[in-house]
């Protein structure tokens, strides 16, 4: 089993970023559908890595350029297994990443710094236009968490949502 934060997650990537000229962190080499890998289990202080067949729910979230999120506020139970389909409707490439408010500020920091920063992780989608991505995660800590798109200029306009994890 994996231990990960999403700062260290962005962290490495740079250093990938830095070892492979000309890749690519959010262009058409991304498969809409990634997001969730088959056989790693990635702990975080939010949950983990969920698994599909045990998930309780599925919860579409539309993805917009007005930088918005739909819905922009979830609830869910500690320890349910939620399957999020992430749609794109818009004409630029979004993300939905999952975290703590302060991983996010700091991974969104990391991406203004690196714009071409590799990074993938079952807690995020990249999602290009027209198409939609899948999360499955399952929620182990009760509290408040977030989820946003973290490309340069998106996170500052706005494009957050709130996850709240109940006993």
């Amino acid at each position: 089993m994996k231990f990960h934060t999403p700062i260290l997650a962005a962290l490495f990537g740079s250093a990938l970023l830095a070892a492979a000229p000309g890749a690519s962190a959010h262009g058409s080499s991304h498969d809409a559908s990634h997001g969730q890998k088959a056989l790693e289990v990635v702990e975080t202080a939010f949950g983990r890595t969920g698994d599909p067949s045990k998930a309780a729910r599925t919860i579409r979230i539309d993805m917009s350029d007005t930088m918005r999120f739909s819905p922009d506020a979830i609830q869910v139970r500690r320890g349910e297994t939620v399957s999020f389909e992430i749609a794109n409707a818009g004409r630029v490439l979004h993300e939905m990443v999952i975290g703590t408010e302060a991983e996010l500020k700091a991974h969104a920091e990391m991406m203004k710094k690196f714009p071409g920063m590799e990074h993938e992780e079952p807690y995020m989608a990249h999602v290009d236009p027209g198409k939609s991505g899948r999360i499955v995660w399952q929620f182990t800590k009760p509290g408040e968490y977030r989820f946003a798109c973290l490309i340069p200029g998106h996170f500052e306009a706005g494009m957050v949502g709130r996850i709240t994890v109940t006993e």
